[in-house]
C-alpha cells in the first residue's frame, strides 16, 4: 500500500464563476518581493562583485573566492560527465539545433509600388544573459534550450549565470552543455543577485541587453525589475504547469506520469486534468499514489498535488473552452482524436499530441524549446524561439519613380495630421526632380 494518499479535487461541469476561479494561479506578495529585490539591486549597484559574493554567501550559504568558472574548472567538470549522459545531451543538441535553424528568416524584398522596395533582415542581439537554475535541480537542459538559439542567431557575447552547489562548483552537465553551445563565460551566481548583475554589470558580469531563463519568484521579480532599467527579458514566467486533456481512450498511467513530471519541479507547480470521461479521474489518482513511491522528488510532487484538480465536462467543446481560458504552459492531448482537435486550441505554450508524446520529450530532446509562458501568459506570449534572440530590422529603398508614385499621398496624409515638416521632406524631393 502506498504511503502517499493524494487525491485530485474533482469538479463536474463547473459553472462560469467557478471556472474563473479555477483558472487563476496563486499570487505572491509582490510588495514584499519588490522590497527584497530592490535591496539586492541597490547592493549590486553600489558594490558590484563584492555584493554578489556577499549575497551568494547569505542566500546560498556558499563562500566563494571568485565568481567566474575558470577554463581549468570547466575542463575538470566536463571530464566528470559520463559518456552516456554526453551522448544523450548530444542527441538533444542536434534535434534542438535543427528545429531552431529551421526558424531562420529568409529575407524577401517586396516592391510595394513601382520604385518602392521594402524588406526585413534579422540581426542578432549582441549581448545576452542566460539564467540557469541549479539549486534544487541542475537544469542543464535549459542551457541547450537557450544556448542553441543564441548560437544559431549569432549572438556575439553570452554570459551564463547559475548558482553554485554547496562546494562552490557548477554541475558538470551544465558545463558540458555550455561548452557545446560555445558559451565561454560562466558565472557562479544565482537568484535575484544574478539578474541584478546582468542588468547593472559588475567587475565580472557584463551588462546585457536581454535576459533569458526560468527561476523562482525572486528571479522573476528581478527580471521584471530589469525591464525598468531598459533590459529586455524573454517572457514573464512563474511556476511550471501542465494541463492534460483526456478522453476514454487515455491511459491513466501515462496521465499520472505527465502530471507528476510537472509536480516534481516545485511545490508551487500547477497540474490539471480535464476530461470527458469521469471514471478516469479515480484511475489517475490511483496511479499518482503508486508512481509517487518510486520518485526521487516524491515529497515535492506530493505537496504540489495538494492544489491539483480535475474537471469533468460533458463535451469536447466545453473542455477546450476551459483549456483556452486556462492557457496552459504545457498542454497534453491524451486522445485518439487529438489530431482532429487542434483547431480548437487558441491558447497554449506548447502542445503534445497523442498518447506517446510526453511533456518530458519537449523538456529534453524532441527539438522544441521548453522555455514557455506560464500563468496564462500563453494568451498573448509565445515560447522562446530563434526570434527571441534577434531583432528584425526593416529596410526600404525608394527611387525617383517611387517617390513620385507615393509622394503625393504622403504629403496629403502628413498635411492633414498637421505635420508639415513631414510633408516638406517629400515636397523638396519632388521639386528637385
Amino acid at each position: 500500500m502506498s504511503k502517499y494518499n493524494v487525491s485530485l479535487k474533482s469538479y463536474k461541469n463547473p459553472d462560469q464563476d467557478l471556472i474563473n476561479d479555477l483558472v487563476q494561479r496563486p499570487t505572491v506578495k509582490k510588495e514584499e518581493l519588490s522590497t527584497i529585490v530592490q535591496g539586492v539591486f541597490d547592493s549590486v549597484r553600489k558594490d558590484g562583485d563584492e555584493a554578489i559574493l556577499a549575497l551568494t554567501e547569505r542566500f546560498d550559504k556558499v563562500k566563494l573566492d571568485s565568481l567566474e568558472v575558470s577554463q581549468e574548472e570547466c575542463k575538470v567538470g566536463v571530464d566528470l560527465v559520463s559518456e552516456e549522459l554526453k551522448n544523450a545531451i548530444n542527441l538533444a543538441y542536434e534535434n534542438i539545433k535543427q528545429f531552431h535553424e529551421s526558424q531562420q528568416l529568409e529575407s524577401k524584398k517586396i516592391e510595394t509600388t513601382k520604385g518602392v522596395t521594402c524588406w526585413q533582415e534579422a540581426r542578432a542581439i549582441e549581448r545576452i544573459g542566460l539564467y540557469i537554475p541549479g539549486g534544487t535541480a541542475p537544469l542543464f537542459s535549459t542551457v541547450l534550450m537557450l544556448g542553441i538559439p543564441a548560437q544559431v542567431a549569432g549572438c556575439q557575447e553570452v554570459v551564463l549565470c547559475t548558482p553554485p552547489n554547496k562546494q562552490g562548483k557548477v554541475h558538470p552537465a551544465i558545463l558540458y552543455a555550455a561548452q557545446l553551445c560555445g558559451i565561454k563565460q560562466i558565472v557562479k551566481v544565482g537568484g535575484s543577485q544574478a539578474i541584478a548583475g546582468m542588468v547593472l554589470g559588475t567587475g565580472t558580469i557584463p551588462p546585457v541587453f536581454k535576459i533569458f531563463g526560468p527561476g523562482n519568484q525572486f528571479v522573476t521579480a528581478a527580471k521584471m525589475k530589469g525591464l525598468e532599467h531598459g533590459v529586455a527579458i524573454d517572457l514573464p514566467a512563474g511556476p511550471s504547469e501542465v494541463l492534460v486533456y483526456a478522453d476514454a481512450s487515455a491511459n491513466p498511467a501515462f496521465i499520472a506520469s505527465d502530471l507528476l513530471s510537472q509536480a516534481e519541479h516545485g511545490i508551487d507547480s500547477q497540474v490539471v486534468l480535464i476530461t470527458t470521461f469521469e471514471d478516469i479521474v479515480g484511475k489517475v489518482t490511483d496511479e499518482l499514489n503508486a508512481q509517487l513511491e518510486n520518485l526521487s522528488r516524491a515529497n515535492t510532487a506530493a505537496i504540489a498535488l495538494d492544489h491539483a484538480y480535475a474537471c469533468v465536462f460533458d463535451t469536447v467543446e466545453e473542455s477546450y473552452d476551459f483549456i483556452n481560458k486556462y492557457a496552459p504552459e504545457h498542454l497534453i492531448l491524451s486522445s485518439d482524436n487529438a489530431a482532429d482537435q487542434l483547431y480548437l486550441i487558441k491558447n497554449a505554450g506548447s502542445v503534445f499530441i497523442g498518447h506517446y508524446t510526453p511533456e518530458s520529450a519537449g523538456d529534453y530532446a524532441s527539438g522544441t524549446n521548453h522555455t514557455l509562458p506560464t500563468a496564462a501568459y500563453a494568451r498573448a506570449y509565445s515560447g522562446v524561439s530563434l526570434d527571441s534572440f534577434v531583432k528584425k530590422i526593416t529596410f526600404q529603398n525608394i527611387t525617383k519613380d517611387g517617390i513620385q508614385n507615393i509622394g503625393p499621398a504622403i504629403i496629403t496624409m502628413a498635411t492633414n495630421e498637421e505635420l508639415t515638416a513631414h510633408a516638406n521632406a517629400v515636397q523638396l524631393r519632388l521639386d528637385n526632380l
